[in-house]
């Protein structure tokens, strides 16, 4: 449906924004584009809609190649962060603006409005001007705008990062909702790694202008491509523990693991999620002697902050556990499942081999 093909787009500053990105979206996916400040997203989405122009590479809409044509001739809608709705008009006025401007008959700009109204469910606002809605109301109208046009393509740019935490998680929903309804392809931008976690068929995960990884939510998740992955999804990040490898053996924390496959990189990164710091285990695991120092109730579980005990060496390392009460400036002992570690090679990129008890 929508093929980015060796996109590039390069600012006059001289700052590279997107470099040479290659992506395939298939029709009625929701894709989402994720990654720090500056990791080049927006540049990508706004060059999907026309508003930049790239330097270099070709984009594809249903096979026809749309990176020289006009942005209102692409067939695409975006929804803005900022909702970018006309001030002077109604909510019907400024659903019914881009229909006009086509040329629509008003009987079916009403038949379509009254229709997208009911699905957002604003009819009961059709009447006022955005300065009479809330935030949520009126990004609810900034996407029924976009869904009155019927375009072949939506366009997210951090819709929700302007509404506070639980009308954001509403809006999450809806939007999911809404986009399963109309079974349109979709391109979602954030920086909120929940937002991408929960919104995606499959999340990209872009880093300084290129792609680190393309996945399902779950694959990104369980098996990152590299540190930066793991690091930037997952709510706390995933912990790292230095390690060292000699062929088919894995030294750490003064044990010795058994490797399936030999590694040639001497120096390791260990991933663990917090999640999978277990206070016992009936697995084959790796034992962690684990300093508590801080710990911060979230309910019906805690974050618990600490230091891995090493010898002389101390790393850093939060554990996530159900409700109970840890002794603060004392030690306990961790298990984790071997099954549940990850390793990164020196260059931080995955290894694909499993540990093993010696």
């Amino acid at each position: 449906m929508l093929k980015l093909q060796d996109i590039v787009k390069t600012y006059e500053n001289g700052h590279r924004a997107v470099r040479g990105i290659n992506l395939d979206i298939q029709h009625g996916e929701f894709i989402v584009l994720v990654g720090p400040s500056g990791c080049g997203k927006s540049s990508l989405l706004r060059s999907i809609a026309g508003l930049e122009t790239i330097n270099s590479g070709a984009i594809y809409l249903n096979g026809r190649r749309v990176d020289q044509v006009k942005p209102a001739e692409r067939d695409i809608a975006m929804v803005f962060q900022n909702y970018a709705l006309y001030p002077h008009m109604t909510v019907y006025q400024n659903l019914a603006y881009g229909l006009k401007n086509r040329g629509v008959d008003r009987e079916t700009i009403e038949q379509k409005i009254h229709s997208v109204a009911a699905t957002l469910k604003i009819e009961a606002y059709l009447d006022r001007k955005p300065a009479k809605l809330s935030g949520g109301q009126r990004q609810r109208v900034a996407m029924g705008r976009a869904i009155v046009r019927d375009p072949q393509l939506f366009l997210f740019d951090e819709p929700l990062s302007n509404l506070d935490a639980a009308l954001r998680s509403h809006m999450r929903l809806e939007i999911k909702k809404l986009q399963r309804q109309l079974n349109v392809t979709s391109v979602y931008v954030t920086h909120d790694q929940v937002e991408a976690m929960t919104l995606a068929d499959r999340i990209v995960v872009l880093k300084e202008g290129s792609i680190e990884q393309i996945g399902t939510p779950q694959e990104v998740y369980h098996q990152p491509a590299s540190t930066f992955v793991a690091s930037f999804i997952g709510s706390p990040a995933m912990n790292f523990i230095s390690a060292e490898a000699s062929h088919n053996a894995l030294r750490v924390v003064g044990q010795t693991l058994a490797l399936s496959t030999p590694i040639t990189s001497p120096n390791i990164t260990l991933g663990i999620r917090p999640e999978q710091a277990l206070l016992h285990c009936d697995e084959p695991a790796l034992k962690l002697r684990f300093k508590v120092s801080v710990i911060e109730p979230l309910g019906p579980n805690q974050l618990v902050h600490g230091v891995i005990v090493d010898g002389q060496q101390q790393q850093p390392f939060v554990a996530l556990t159900a409700e109970m009460t840890l002794p603060i400036g004392e030690e306990i002992d961790l298990w984790i499942p071997l099954a549940q570690l990850h390793l990164f090679d020196e260059q931080g990129k995955r290894i694909h081999s499993q540990c093993q008890l010696s």
